[in-house]
């Protein structure tokens, strides 16, 4: 069973997932939350596997709650997804970097929203190919800062397998790519993770191209 928290300011958002949510046989939304502060809270309590919560909040943003759940060891297997209104919001990769797994346009239909909870509740990243692109801009514009040392750290097949995660593949993508199997893609990219002291997958794309290891030409 999937433990899903919302976290959101708005009653009719909140309402209108959970009545979404709720429908599903794998799927259990666990409380609710009305701004970071209280949502968090939460967090610690129920322990939940998706926290769905939303970038901006009175009291503490959703920013400073996903900062906060990915700082505490304890909370490692609480996987958080942004909620916004826009399909680019300006805050989206300061989410990243805190620690969300992706996120999600708040008008977006009820096939990609359960999609997005069990993507998210297997530890993936929600970086559709459109975002990635849009990574690739920001780093274009923005050269990254010297590579760090910690990606001396990565074995070469590490190396790689985190390129094809920057593209925004799949693990099984990923196993197609390198002619090895899903399992052995999946514990590359969880070393690498370990390596780069990444929270989540979303954050190792976000860290790869930061540190150089991925450069916009090469994705």
């Amino acid at each position: 069973m999937i433990r899903v928290l919302l976290v959101d300011d708005q009653p009719l958002i909140r309402s209108g997932f959970r009545a979404l949510l709720d429908l599903e046989d794998d799927v259990e939304v666990v409380a609710e939350a009305a701004d970071g502060e209280e949502g968090l809270a939460l967090v610690r309590e129920q322990r939940p596997n998706v926290a769905l919560i939303d970038i901006r909040m009175p009291v503490m943003d959703g920013i400073e709650a996903t900062r906060r759940i990915a700082a505490d060891p304890s909370l490692a297997g609480v996987h958080v997804v942004m909620l916004t209104n826009y399909g680019m919001d300006e805050y989206v990769f300061e989410a990243l970097r805190a620690g969300a797994a992706g996120f999600l346009v708040k008008d977006i239909v009820p096939e990609d929203l359960l999609h997005a909870v069990r993507v998210a509740a297997r530890g993936e990243a929600l970086l559709a190919p459109s975002i990635t692109r849009k990574l690739i801009h920001r780093y274009v514009t923005q050269p990254p800062p010297t590579t760090s040392a910690a990606l001396e750290e990565l074995t070469s097949r590490e190396r790689e397998a985190v390129a094809l995660a920057a593209r925004g593949l799949s693990n099984d993508q990923i196993a197609g790519h390198m002619v090895i199997s899903p399992m052995t893609a999946k514990t590359h990219i969880n070393r690498a993770m370990t390596k780069l002291h990444a929270h989540d997958r979303a954050q190792l794309v976000v860290l790869a191209y930061e540190s150089g290891l991925v450069t916009p030409r090469s994705s």
